[in-house]
């Protein structure tokens, strides 16, 4: 299959070589930033436009809500390299409502559009196994499956669009407040003078155990917060949960207390940090650090 990608960033890139290894034909848009090793592997065309008028399939894995609506309609985007019959995937995570309005504004080209947003940061792009919630048409999930599949492992269609991105703004809301809990478990536990390496150990034989206390918490104790996923992503996805909460009327209480935890890191200059390092502000509330 003729693909398009856009979108070469810490996820999309592996995500993109394991579409292209398992043989389908992968372009690109011209970026000043194109790694030689990504201008090796992949076509490389002038702009977005060229892209989708080469591709059958659209893929987009790009950081923001402007991103996308600039990618799909801005000078040189990919709704002018439409036509009829083509399929719009957008892996990013980005607005539900402005998801809905660009699905409409795709279909009225003729074409089929999902929202696919992903969670599993790096580790799970590079092994294929992301889990990808997705929105849209049944008739247009079961087309884009086969490249789901090289791509992740837990793949679900939720509903029509925009579901998804309602899903990925749930997950990240989870994730956050994991990430807080495990975080003032260490700190509570290293301040109170146990070894937080043997407390995680112990925890993560019991109830408490989670995919944040076997990785985030690791992280934390060895102070490796190179970033699998960004804080500044992460505060992104708790504003979208913020902002569509109050359109619903719905109370958040502690997705705004971790969101105010990541502001804390990123003021002090870590919004580049791994979301993991939301534990800096903890410390620092505690004048204790734990490893």
């Amino acid at each position: 299959m003729k693909i398009g990608f856009i979108g070469l960033g810490i996820m999309g890139l592996p995500m993109a070589e394991n579409l292209r290894k398992a043989g389908h034909e992968v372009a690109v848009p011209e970026r000043a930033s194109l790694k030689p090793e990504a201008r090796a592997a992949f076509t490389v065309l002038a702009d977005a436009t060229a892209v989708a008028a080469a591709s059958e399939v659209i893929i987009l894995m790009v950081p923001d809500t402007p991103d996308v609506e600039r990618v799909l309609f801005g000078a040189g985007g990919v709704a002018a390299g439409l036509s009829a019959g083509k399929l719009v995937i957008d892996m990013s995570s980005i607005s539900p409502t402005a998801t809905k309005d660009f699905a409409l504004k795709v279909n009225a080209l003729g074409c089929d559009y999902l929202d696919a947003p992903v969670s599993g940061g790096e580790i799970g792009a590079k092994n294929a196994a992301l889990t990808i919630m997705i929105g849209g048409p049944q008739a247009a999930f079961d087309r884009a499956l086969p490249l789901f599949q090289l791509m992740g492992k837990n793949i679900t269609l939720v509903g029509e669009n925009g579901a998804g991105q309602v899903t990925k703004v749930a997950n990240q809301i989870i994730v956050a407040l994991n990430i807080e809990a495990v975080a003032e478990a260490l700190v509570f536990a290293s301040k109170a003078g146990a070894d937080p390496a043997k407390v995680r150990a112990a925890l993560m034989g019991g109830f408490a155990n989670s995919r944040i206390l076997e990785v985030h918490a690791e992280r934390m104790i060895n102070r490796t917060f190179a970033p699998g996923f960004r804080i500044a992503l992460h505060q992104k996805d708790l504003n979208l949960a913020l902002q569509s909460a109050k359109e619903l009327g719905v109370a958040l209480p502690n997705t705004a207390s971790a969101q105010q935890l990541f502001s804390a890191v990123a003021a002090m200059g870590g919004d580049q940090l791994d979301h993991s390092g939301m534990i800096q502000a903890l410390e620092t509330l505690a004048a204790h650090k734990i490893g």
